[in-house]
C-alpha cells in the first residue's frame, strides 16, 4: 500500500515515525497550566514575545522586518504559538537539545537555535544569550515539551515531530527544484495569485495580520525573511508551504504546486545575508557558539545552489 505523507495528519505521521507506543505520549497542544512562580512568569513572557516579536519591547530592536515568530511557527487550535501540527511545530523541540547543527558545525543549545533565527527569518540581530528575552523564549518552547521523553538529536536541531518531515521534504523538493524552468515560475505566479495573494498581497507585502513574504516598504525597509533563512531555500520553503498552507488546509498542495509557488516567492527581492553583519560586536555579544563565522547568501546564490539561473527562471535581469 502506498502512503502519501503530505496528506497524513500529525498523529498519523507520528505513528509512522515514532511507533504506536509514542502516540499516547505525544501532546497536540500546550499544557493546560503554566508552571508556578517565576518560572511560570518567564514562560508567559516567552509566549508574549513569540506572539509579538517585532513590537515587543525586549525584542523589537533585534528584528529587521515585519515578521513575528508566529509567522512561521503557527498557532494551533489552542491559540498558542508553535502548536499547529505542521512542520515548524514547537512541540517536542526542547527534547532534542543539545543537538548538532550542520549549518553552525557545532552542538547547539535551544537558546542558540532560537537566537539564530533572529539573524535570518527576522532579518535582524542575534539576541545575546541568557538575556531575559532569550531565556523567556526558550522557557516557553521547553514548556511545550513537558512530559515528553528526551532524545538529543545528533543530526539536526529539530523537534522529533519535524526531523523526518524536514529531511524527507528537503531531499524530495531539491530533486524537483533542480528541474525548474521559467514555465514553473509562471505557474508559481498564477498559483500564488490564486491561493496566496488574498492573505499575503499580490505584491507580497502582507495583508492585515497576515505576514509579508518579500519586498520593501515605502521607507525602503525590508518586510520579510532574508536569503539566509530556511524559507529562502527553494526545497525547505516548499516543504514548509506544503505542510502548512493555505492556512488551515496544510497538505492539500501537490508537490509541483508547492515547488512552483516557492520558486516564484523566493525569486522576488529579499535582503542579502551576511553573517558578520547580523552579530553584535563581540564586546557586547560575548561568545558566539558556532564554528562557521563567515556566511553569505543572495537570491542569486540560493538559486545557483540548485543549478538554476534566477534571470532565466524569472525571464528578466532584475
Amino acid at each position: 500500500m502506498k502512503t502519501n505523507l503530505t496528506k497524513l495528519s500529525l498523529s498519523a505521521i507520528v505513528l509512522l515515525v515514532m511507533g504506536t507506543n509514542a502516540m499516547a505520549q505525544t501532546p497536540t497542544a500546550a499544557p493546560k497550566t503554566y508552571p508556578a512562580g517565576e518560572v511560570g512568569k518567564m514562560v508567559k513572557l516567552g509566549e508574549d514575545i513569540l506572539m509579538h516579536t517585532d513590537t515587543h519591547p525586549l525584542t523589537k530592536d533585534m528584528v529587521g522586518d515585519n515578521l513575528k515568530c508566529i509567522s512561521c511557527h503557527l498557532r494551533g487550535a489552542d491559540g498558542k504559538p508553535g502548536t499547529a501540527p505542521g512542520i515548524a511545530t514547537f512541540i517536542g523541540t526542547a527534547t532534542a537539545f543539545p543537538a548538532y547543527s550542520k549549518r553552525e558545525k557545532s552542538v547547539q543549545t535551544l537558546q542558540d537555535r532560537i537566537n539564530n533565527c533572529f539573524m535570518r527569518s527576522m532579518n535582524g540581530k542575534r539576541p545575546i544569550i541568557d538575556t531575559k528575552a532569550s531565556v523567556a523564549m526558550a522557557a516557553y518552547v521547553t514548556w511545550l515539551s513537558e512530559g515528553m521523553p528526551m532524545k538529543m538529536n545528533p543530526k539536526m536541531p529539530c523537534s522529533p515531530l519535524n526531523s523526518e518531515r524536514w529531511m524527507h521534504g528537503a531531499k524530495h523538493f531539491a530533486k524537483i527544484q533542480k528541474k525548474a524552468t521559467h514555465a514553473n515560475y509562471v505557474n508559481g505566479q498564477k498559483l500564488y495569485e490564486a491561493k496566496c495573494a488574498s492573505c499575503h498581497g499580490k505584491d507580497g507585502a502582507g495583508m492585515g495580520t497576515f505576514p509579508p513574504l518579500w519586498g520593501k516598504n515605502g521607507k525602503g525597509e525590508w518586510l520579510a525573511y532574508n536569503t539566509g533563512a530556511g524559507m529562502s531555500k527553494l526545497n525547505k520553503g516548499a516543504a514548509w508551504v506544503q505542510s502548512n498552507m493555505p492556512l488551515g488546509q496544510g497538505g492539500t498542495l501537490k508537490d509541483q504546486e508547492a515547488a512552483d509557488i516557492m520558486l516564484y516567492v523566493d525569486a522576488q527581492p529579499h535582503a542579502d545575508f551576511n553573517l558578520q553583519k547580523r552579530l553584535y560586536p563581540s564586546s557586547k555579544m560575548g561568545y558566539y557558539n558556532s564554528k562557521v563565522l563567515k556566511e553569505t547568501h543572495s537570491v542569486r546564490s540560493n538559486f545557483k545552489q540548485f543549478g538554476l539561473d534566477v534571470d532565466a527562471i524569472r525571464g528578466d535581469k532584475k
